[in-house]
């Protein structure tokens, strides 16, 4: 996989530190906005990449690039995915997918027409935490209750109160606790129950955008709380529980290195992978050989899932009353 690389940000400047693990990755170009500060020189200098642009159409211009990570704000992933795809790119999105269903479903529909591979990056999904919890899940018996809690006090939130609005709290931009973090809750129960039959979101409001807030997912047989903050934190956890037992763990939802399994009445059994590589790593293992193998119907799976996770999302501001200025036209 011959990568370009849209955007400078934290989540990059991660990835970029575990590139080099990802066998069959090739980083050829970034860009960025502006190179203020030298900030592109230096990324490109630790890193070792021997292409940097300040214009996204000319990235996409180049042949030596056959995939795209789109890492920028989230109200342009759609701007820059769409733009990507159009070029005959292959397209790895973060999180979340797009700000609404109708852009997703449009760049679902032009991957399509152009054969190419639509995927979005989050991290849950790939880690080896996950797939063990996928395999020990049956031994829980009906499940009766689901409860996952990622509550992280954001350092912009001081300047958000303030009336300084970063993107990270900009209703204009997508923002919010919903998008930002309690994306990470979501995924995790939908892809191991698949969707829900209602969902209800109970957001703490301040000028315009959720703050923090509650997610309640009905299902035929239990029930399921998401918790996301920004405003405030506490200790972070989640909670499977069945009539034979429960899987419990208190680590961030994206980035789990332990759990346990507790049966009824017998006693606790711990799962470690705290050698676990960087959490970015596993995702792009998987993206690379899906794109190298050209495993298209895959692929294709993942985008059913990422559609459930974003349908979810559009009804829960829905129901919270949240609205982006793209969602008018749907």
């Amino acid at each position: 996989m011959r990568l370009g690389i849209a955007g400078a940000g934290k989540i990059v400047e991660e990835f970029l530190s575990a590139k080099d693990e990802v066998e069959k990755l090739a980083v050829q170009a970034i860009y960025a906005r502006n190179n203020k500060n030298g900030k592109l020189d230096e990324i490109c200098r630790q890193y070792c990449i021997a292409e940097k642009y300040t214009e996204y159409d000319e990235m996409l211009q180049s042949d030596k690039i056959d995939t795209i990570y789109v890492a920028v704000v989230n109200d342009v992933h759609y701007e820059f995915c769409k733009k990507a795809l159009l070029a005959g790119k292959h397209v790895i999105c973060e999180k979340p997918f797009t700000a609404n269903l109708q852009q997703f479903e449009e760049l679902c529909e032009i991957a399509a027409a152009k054969n190419l591979m639509l995927l979005e990056a989050i991290t849950v999904l790939y880690m080896p935490f996950y797939h063990k919890i996928q395999e020990q899940l049956a031994s829980l018996g009906k499940i009766k209750i689901v409860e996952c809690n990622y509550s992280q006090y954001s350092s912009r939130y001081a300047a958000f109160k303030r009336g300084e609005i970063l993107p990270a709290f900009d209703v204009n931009r997508a923002g919010g606790a919903l998008m930002d973090l309690n994306i990470y809750n979501i995924h995790f129960v939908t892809d191991l129950f698949g969707a829900p039959q209602t969902v209800q979101y109970y957001a703490n409001m301040e000028k315009g955008i959720d703050v923090s807030g509650i997610l309640l997912l009905s299902y035929p047989d239990f029930q399921c709380v998401c918790i996301g903050a920004k405003d405030c934190a506490a200790p972070l956890s989640a909670n499977i529980q069945g009539d034979g037992g429960c899987i419990h763990f208190e680590q961030p939802i994206n980035d789990c290195r332990s759990f346990q399994r507790i049966l009824n009445k017998q006693p606790a059994e711990s799962y470690d992978f705290s050698e676990a590589r960087h959490r970015l790593y596993y995702e792009f293992v998987k993206m690379a050989e899906i794109i190298d193998g050209k495993k298209y119907e895959e692929a294709a799976k993942r985008l059913v899932h990422s559609r459930i996770a974003l349908m979810v999302l559009t009804d829960a501001r829905k129901s919270a009353g949240i609205v982006f200025p793209g969602d008018i036209a749907e």
